[in-house]
Order: structure tokens, then sequence, then C-alpha cells
């Protein structure tokens, strides 16, 4: 090995040095820094040779090379070490840039190595080659990564202590490929290899090489599939069996989906209807399905008219939001064209039954529970004033009873008092309700109750909120100085009707300057007691019964009810006790209160169970059609389009007469 001292070295020629001190032929011994460079000491620093500027320490010992890069004469440091060769400056300099300039050929096999390399680290699939002998010659990072090793650990390892069932020394001894075999890795691992023998230009086998990829996603992927097909059969049965008509469209508004309620509906096909516009069935009126598209928001309760008959529906569309995008609307289309008429006979109904009914007060409010009482006493105190009133509660919590009440005990009690439901109302009808509460004979007018203010549509919240800004209306061209009174009611969320656009937010905060919330009936067990001998004493005289009180038990029973319905189912199953209940009985029992309770009685047509001799003859046609209803349903195993076929009446009629008589 010779020994090499360096003088004055330029920073251009520290990689030579650093070829040097790679070679195993020569060792750099001493540095001799005459100009100290940072570069060149931290070089000698880090591989521990000796440095400095004086050269007598540096250069006395063994020595046989100095590469001498200062600009004095090379021959003053031959004192030092006479047995040295000293290469002066311009030499040193020829010998730096021969190591640091290869061959071409060289430079050539190692781009080639390099891309090569490259090549085989990047790719996706595991790559294993071995030579004649069974031991791993190549190991790229994918297979790495998958058997959860380094190449440093397998490298020159047998095949057998790596990968023992990978069937390379089977390929090796035999000469034959092997594609696209199964195997399970000793971690669990499935894939799929590919196999071939390396042969050289003898036709020798000298090695073997394997090519496999991770296929345990694939299988996942295809379990996922096979399961989401599944979940879209089942859905597509759910949709094909809704008597609610439902048609869905994709992002762009095209058909995609529609079931036969919707082509009994509209009368038009499934062809007629896939993959054209979300238009195609819409006789009068935009688009809904493109309204959501472009707002990205449910629109609920529009009315239009769709199919070759021009049918009154009512529509409901929702986005399909996946991963945060709108990909399509689902819209939900109901018949109200025979519901509207009953309705309207509905309301013409109970408006001549309020016109019978006698004056409520707060006398009629039955209970003790705190936060009803709570409830009467801010009822009370909004009676006193003028500001407008919202009641919100539960459907049939009573908020009628409490707007009855504020209205008989404030000043306006001489005047009309008037109930209205939002749902059915247009801008003809508020002028038409508002001016029939005017001032007459320079009384004050009357009180004008808004049930369900959520439903008003916003043509008509705008007529409200007008008349609450100014006291007036103007209709036909003139404006109309009135003075009602107004009380609003709402089961639904308010705050959310009004983030959802269905409610004014000016009409919001103008309703709810006073807002009384009324407790529903499961949170005030403790009042049904009173409240059902109120309701007993109240059917006897409406039934022509005697009924007294009811059982303790039957009283459990009642307490540990839910009652979604509130009073009002609370009265419905009372009422429904009563007509079931012996003839001639005294007393509920538990299981006249069941039987009451139960969505399906089990009573027959044939049953004949006796009534009380003092009925009307709407109540007897009412019972004897609810009774129909319930044994067809039996009949019919609950199949509705069934039962409808059976009895000659609609679909939609029959739903509305199961929701009258609580039968679903």
């Amino acid at each position: 090995m010779q020994n090499i001292v360096i003088i004055d070295a330029d920073e251009q020629s520290l990689h030579a040095l650093q070829v040097l001190q790679a070679t195993s032929d020569y060792q750099i011994v001493g540095i001799v820094e005459q100009t100290q460079k940072a570069s060149i000491s931290q070089f000698a620093t880090r591989y521990g040779i000796p440095h400095g500027p004086d050269p007598e320490s540096i250069l006395s010992g063994n020595v046989h090379i100095v590469l001498d890069f200062s600009e004095e004469c090379s021959t003053r440091y031959i004192q030092f070490c006479p047995n040295a060769t000293v290469v002066p400056k311009n030499i040193c300099h020829l010998l730096v840039k021969i190591l640091l300039k290869p061959s071409k050929e060289t430079q050539f096999l190692q781009s080639n190595v390099r891309m090569y390399q490259s090549i085989f680290n990047s790719v996706d699939e595991g790559m294993i080659g071995i030579d004649e002998f069974g031991i791993i010659t190549l190991f790229n990072d994918s297979a790495s990564k998958m058997l959860d090793v380094t190449v440093k650990e397998v490298i020159g390892k047998p095949i057998l202590s790596i990968i023992p069932s990978s069937g390379l020394l089977e390929v090796l001894h035999s000469g034959q490929p092997v594609s696209d075999d199964e195997l399970q890795l000793s971690n669990g691992l499935e894939i799929l290899s590919s196999r071939y023998p390396i042969i050289n230009q003898d036709g020798k086998t000298t090695g073997a090489f394997a090519v496999f990829k991770d296929i345990s996603g694939v299988i996942r992927t295809a379990e996922e599939i096979t399961d989401l097909k599944r979940v879209k059969t089942m859905l597509e049965a759910i949709i094909h069996s809704s008597d609610d008509a439902i048609s869905v469209v994709d992002s762009e508004g095209l058909g995609i989906l529609v079931n036969p309620a919707y082509t009994r509906l509209t009368g038009l096909t499934e062809r007629e209807v896939i993959g054209q516009p979300a238009t195609v069935d819409i006789s009068s009126g935009e688009s809904i399905h493109m309204k959501v598209l472009e707002t990205k928001r449910p629109v609920r309760g529009v009315n239009m008219q769709i199919g070759e008959k021009n049918r009154n529906v009512i529509v409901n569309v929702a986005p399909i939001i996946v991963d945060k995008e709108v990909k399509g609307s689902v819209g939900v289309i109901h018949d109200i064209t025979e519901m509207r008429s009953l309705m309207k006979e509905l309301d013409q109904a109970k408006a001549m039954i309020r016109d019978l009914e006698s004056t409520y007060t707060f006398d009629d409010i039955i209970g003790s529970n705190e936060d009803l009482l709570i409830a009467v006493g801010q009822a009370k105190i909004a009676a006193g004033s003028e500001i407008p009133i919202m009641l919100r509660g539960e459907p049939g919590s009573g908020k009628e009873l409490f707007a009855h009440a504020i209205h008989t005990g404030s000043r306006r009690s001489n005047g009309d008092f008037i109930r209205v439901s939002c749902a059915t109302l247009d801008v003809d009808s508020i002028e038409m309700a508002l001016i029939h509460t005017k001032i007459q004979d320079d009384k004050l007018s009357g009180t004008l109750f808004l049930d369900e203010i959520t439903e008003l549509n916003p043509e008509v919240q705008e007529k409200l909120l007008e008349y609450l800004r100014i006291g007036s209306i103007t209709t036909s061209g003139q404006s109309k100085q009135l003075g009602v009174r107004i009380i609003a009611s709402s089961a639904a969320n308010l705050e959310r009707a009004v983030h959802e656009g269905r409610l004014s937010e000016e009409l919001f905060f103008q309703l709810t300057r006073i807002s009384i919330r009324i407790p529903a009936l499961r949170t005030r067990p403790e009042d049904i007691l009173l409240i059902t001998e109120t309701l007993l004493a109240m059917l006897n005289q409406e039934f022509g019964m005697s009924i007294q009180r009811v059982t303790s038990k039957a009283m459990e029973r009642l307490q540990s009810y839910e009652w979604p319905g509130n009073v009002r189912e609370l009265e419905n199953v009372i009422s429904r006790a009563m007509i079931l209940s012996e003839s001639g009985s005294a007393v509920l029992n538990e299981e006249d209160i069941i039987r009451a309770l139960s969505s399906r009685s089990d009573h027959h047509l044939d049953s004949n169970p006796a009534l009380p001799d003092k009925r009307t003859l709407a109540s007897l046609m009412e019972d004897h059609e609810k009774l129909l209803l319930e044994a067809s349903l039996k009949e019919n195993n609950g199949q509705k389009v069934i039962v409808a076929d059976r009895l000659g009446i609609s679909l939609r009629s029959l739903y509305y007469k199961l929701e009258k008589y609580k039968l679903i």
C-alpha cells in the first residue's frame, strides 16, 4: 500500500481525494494546509487523517508519494521525505481530471444499471430472482413490502428459507414457466404469482425469476361488489313495492329509475322516462329535480300537475349526495287529487262543528303538571296583550285549546275566533280570513288562529307579513285597515324551517315575540287520571253512556303508554274503549284499553258488539266502516292494494280512512 501526503489541495480536488481514500492500494496519511479550507479540514477530520499547516510534522514518517497542489516549488519538501516521489501541481491537476472522468463505456453501463434498478424497484409487483443454486440474487422494493423483510436480509439467502412455497425451485429444475398461480404467503397475504426460468445463450437454465402481486384487495373488492349488488337488488325491491310514486335522476337530470306506482300515477312507462330529461312528466311548472340539482338543497311540499291526466300532486325532492358531491336526486310524489276533495269536505265539517262548539276558557285546560301550569300562566299574560302569539307543541297536545282560551280571556272575546289550516291556505283565503275578523260596530276585531304555520306557502307568508308590519293588507288594489289578533301554532321545528327556507325569517321573529311551549302528554303522566275523568264525562254525554271510571290496572296501562298523539289520541282511545266495552258496564277494564290501543282490533264483522242505545247514525256508520276495514285488512294480511281493490275504493282513499281510524 502506498502512503500519500496531500499539500494545499483545493476544494475541486476533494472528490479525487475521496476516490483515493476509497481504494485499497493507496492511503492518505496526512494533509498539509498552508491555506486552511473548511471542506478539506472536515474531510481530514471525518477520516482521521492528520492535518495542519506544519509540513515537517506531517511529512515525517513513511511517505511514498507527495501530491503538491501549492504554488511553491515542489522540491522544498524533499528534505522532509527524501525517499518520496513529489508530484508537482500541474501533474496533480491532471491526475484529478483522470480520476474524476470515467470512460464513456463505464458511464453508459452505470447509467443502464441505475435505470434498470429504478424500473425494478418502481413496479408494484414483487420480483424475486434466484441463481442455479436456489440463492436469492434479485429482490425488489415491492417484494420487500409484501414480505416485510429488507433487501439486505434476503440477498444471498436460500429461497426456501424466505418463501418455502414460492415454487421457484420447481421452475428451476423443470425449466417450465408457471403463470397466474394463486398462493398464500406465510404472513397470510394472498398473491398471484408467475414464474419463469432464466436460460443463457447456451440453452442452460441458470436461475429462475418470479413476478407476483397482492390480490387481497381484489378479493375484498369482488366481495364488496357482490354485497353492493345484493343491496342494490334489495333497494330496488323496496322502491318498487312502495305505494308512493318515486323517480330518480342522475346529476345531469336524466331519469335513471322509476317505480310501478310512478307509472300508475303518470301513465309514463320506464322506456318513456329512463334516459329522458326530468321535465318529461311535467304538465305545468318547473322541474323540481333540476332545482334541487342546482341548489343542492331539498325541496318539499311543491304542488304540481304531472302525467297525461294532469294529476294534482305534492312533490318532495332531495339531493343524492355521495362524498360531498351531488350525484342525482330522488323525488317522492303524492297524489292529492282525491285528497284535496276530502280535505275540503273535512275542513267544511270542522268549520260547522266549531260554530256549534262552546267557548273554551283556561278552566278547560286540565292538569297540575308544573310545565303545563307554566304554559297556562304565560298564556294568561299573553291574553292581556295584543302581540302575536306562537304556540309550540306536538300534534294533539292542545294548541287550539290554548288559542281558544287566550281569545276568551282577552278583550276580543266578543269577536270571532277563526281557525284556519295553513296547509290549505292560499292568498285569497288569508285575505278573506283577515277581512272576516275586521272591526265591526266599534268593537275590537276577533282572533285568527293559524294552525301549523310552517305549512304556509311563500306568497301567503308575504301577505301575512304585510299585515303584521303595517296593520293592513292590499286586496283588489285597495288598502284595508284591519285589527285582527294573530295566534299561530306549530308542531314543527321552527328554527329548522327557517334554516331550510320553508318559513320566512322575518315572519318567524314577528310571530315568536311571545312563544309558549305546551308540554307533551307523555311528560305529565300524573295528569292522565284527571284528563280521563273529564273525557268520560264529556263522552258519556255524547254517546249516551254512563261509564263512571277506569280500573287501576286500566289506568296503569294508560299512564305507561307513550301517547305519540297526545291528548287527542287519549280522547280517541277512551272513546274506542267505551264503544268496545260490555253493554251496561260502568267501568273500563284493562282489556278495554288494550283493545282500544291496538292498531288492529280482534273484532270481526259477525261479532256484533253491543252498542249503547243512544247513538247518532253517523257514529254508527263510522264504527261499522272501521270494523269493516279491520276485518278486510286481517283477511288480506295487511295487503292494502288488495284491500282497496276488494272494497272498490282508491288506494289514496283507503289510506285516508286508515289514518282517520288510527289503523296505521
